[in-house]
């Protein structure tokens, strides 16, 4: 089964960021409790993700990446979609020096969503 959009860019914040308890994975994906509740069943049911024991408190779950799965994940991503293609050729239009300006500029940006990320979650 290939993940829905919304169940890709889940799976996404759970390999990136995971283990994660369900309500934590809902504050960062911006997504309602019972949404999340519909995705986590889908990507378990397709083998994409784990469920547990959340290790700091047993009553709690939390959930992670399906170990053995970070090729496939990889591949719904950059291959299947086409994504690695585009990309190629976005960056054949640069020299050198524009993309090391860009990847800066990315790596930047994405330092700056992360810290507000984690100043809302804390919130």
């Amino acid at each position: 089964m290939r993940p829905r959009d919304a169940d890709l860019e889940c799976l996404d914040l759970i390999s990136r960021y995971g283990p994660l308890s369900p309500s934590a994975l809902a504050r960062r994906a911006g997504l309602h409790p019972a949404t999340m509740t519909g995705i986590l069943d889908r990507l378990e049911r397709g083998g994409w993700i784990e469920r547990g024991r959340d290790p700091a408190d047993r009553r709690g779950v939390v959930v992670q990446a399906a170990r053995g799965r970070g090729a496939e994940i990889l591949r719904l991503y950059l291959v299947d979609s086409g994504m690695n293609t585009a990309l190629d050729q976005i960056c054949a239009e640069y020299d050198d020096t524009d993309l090391q300006l860009l990847a800066g500029f990315l790596h930047r940006t994405a330092d700056a969503a992360r810290t507000a990320a984690e100043r809302l979650a804390a919130s």
